[in-house]
């Protein structure tokens, strides 16, 4: 099979792409893979196996037709990463995450139906949905995004969900929990926190910390998403969630400890606008169809993303 990956120097796709090249997913260990990636600040080379035989690394534009239209030839699948991705910065400015996002899938989504691409894997995220006080996502929930980062993603699932029902192109969604890692780039909540308590500096916690969310290691969420790429049905859309919920005081609480660091090194800050309070998906869907539960346990996740940091400070002391 060959696989156009697009944001795959990212954090999320670099993981996808290393463990495929790997061989660490059953019947893809003679796939080739195009990334194509723009390079942004969240995005490295370093990231990537470069001089793989079975990687091609295309530095460009979702957004550029014409580059699109010189790569896909020759594809059977596409998994869509690419994104403008924190909701810090799309409140700032949205502009980025509009082209990007949903004129960004289109483009890609047109080239997918012109060039006869088999499955079109469009990876969201659970903030599509909005807020939920109590209870979980299903996949048939209502899209409600209340940040111009969650809006942007909806919209892309929504064209993406088009070409399927209008044109056929087998198009397959998911929508992730937050995922975390090592590698992540420290704008991060958790890479955010962990670098700045390894250099002695007070972390910034929105309001009282009550905000609630579901957290996914990025290797149950690459795994969640072969399956989808391999066992998928054209149209569906797959909750892929963590298993495990906390509050943001929570979450600092556990890092605060990882790290070696007391209630001190915490600053409380005023609140994010429009920030949601709570995030929880229903996964059975994905479980029944394909098999898929989580790994991962976050007590385990997290001892490795702060061991990571902890020994790869030249990693994100150059990050912007």
């Amino acid at each position: 099979m060959n696989i156009l990956v697009t944001g795959a120097a990212g954090f999320i796709g670099s993981y996808f792409v290393r463990t495929l090249l790997d061989g660490g997913y059953p019947g893809h260990e003679d796939d080739r893979v195009t990334v194509v990636d723009k390079l942004t600040y969240a995005g490295t080379l370093s990231n990537l196996p470069a001089d793989h035989p079975r990687l091609t690394f295309v530095h460009g534009d979702i957004c550029d037709t014409a580059l699109l239209e010189k790569v896909f030839p020759g594809h059977d699948a596409v998994v869509h990463f690419a994104a403008e991705s924190h909701v810090d910065r799309s409140v700032e400015g949205a502009e980025a995450f509009v082209r990007t996002n949903v004129l960004g899938t289109q483009a890609l989504l047109e080239a997918a139906l012109r060039h006869d691409v088999g499955v079109f894997v469009q990876v969201s995220t659970d903030e599509v949905y909005g807020s939920i006080d109590e209870g979980y996502w299903t996949e048939e929930e209502p899209l409600l995004p209340n940040s111009p980062y969650a809006a942007s993603k909806a919209s892309a699932d929504l064209i993406a969900r088009s070409y399927w029902r209008t044109h056929g192109l087998d198009v397959r969604i998911t929508r992730c929990a937050n995922n975390y890692g090592p590698g992540q780039h420290p704008e991060k909540l958790i890479p955010l926190f962990v670098t700045r308590l390894l250099d002695g500096e007070r972390v910034p916690l929105y309001g009282d910390g009550a905000n609630v969310r579901e957290w996914l290691h990025v290797d149950d969420h690459c795994r969640a998403i072969r399956l989808v790429l391999d066992g998928g049905r054209a149209g569906e859309i797959y909750n892929i969630g963590g298993g495990t919920h906390l509050t943001n005081k929570e979450m600092t609480g556990r890092l605060l400890e990882l790290c070696d660091r007391g209630w001190e090194f915490v600053r409380p800050v005023e609140d994010r606008k429009g920030h949601d309070l709570r995030y929880a998906v229903d996964g059975t869907k994905a479980e029944r169809e394909l098999g898929y539960a989580p790994r991962r346990s976050l007590e385990e996740g997290l001892r490795e993303t702060v061991a990571w940091y902890a020994g790869h400070r030249d990693h994100w002391h150059r990050s912007p």
